[in-house]
């Protein structure tokens, strides 16, 4: 079993505390005089959804949490569920909403992505960095407001609303970041 220092805590991190697995969701460094820092965090216990605030001091260890990644595709949502399937073994594994929790505004069937499993029971939906997503609503600009600093709604294929720059329209396919759900780029 490994250990983590509390700066190696970063968004998405998933750690063990008293054998239970949690997901960092929210990081902040206070440095100290004489070179301590206190880190700030907020963990998602990936079992029952709780999250909680913990404050580590500079040199404590924290374990890292037994977990194991398996490829699989996205297959369809149902309303409460989610489907996935192994590729290679067709197995099929079915999550609730509050599993796959954020992810769901990335996921777009047939799209292949990683399930994270902790002692044999799926604990997180691991996303690609980047997603690329198709623009299914998004409101004209008034003419001549087109600098890119100006920012509006943009609702994807997923339900996902984004803010997006002035020149996308409805029908484009943008990659947008899974950690914070920001525009990056229109795909050419």
């Amino acid at each position: 079993m490994g250990y983590y220092q509390p700066t190696d805590l970063k968004k998405g991190v998933v750690v063990q505390i008293d054998g239970k697995p949690f997901r960092v969701i929210d990081y902040n460094q206070k440095v100290m005089g004489r070179g301590g820092s206190i880190v700030n965090v907020k963990i998602k216990n990936l079992i029952d959804g709780s999250v909680i605030p913990k404050t580590f001091k500079g040199q404590e260890k924290i374990d890292t949490a037994e977990v194991n990644s398996q490829k699989v595709q996205y297959l369809y949502s149902d309303g409460a569920d989610f489907y996935f399937m192994d590729p290679t073994t067709f197995e099929q594994f079915q999550l609730s909403a509050e599993v796959v929790d954020e992810a769901k505004g990335y996921l777009k069937e047939g799209d292949e992505l990683s399930l994270q499993f902790f002692d044999g029971r799926v604990i997180n939906v691991e996303l690609p960095k980047n997603v690329f997503l198709q623009v299914t609503y998004s409101e004209d600009v008034v003419k001549g407001d087109t600098t890119s600093s100006v920012l509006k709604d943009a609702t994807l294929e997923t339900g996902l609303t984004i803010k997006v720059p002035a020149f996308i329209k409805t029908g484009d396919v943008i990659s947008v970041d899974t950690e914070n759900g920001s525009y990056r780029e229109r795909k050419k």
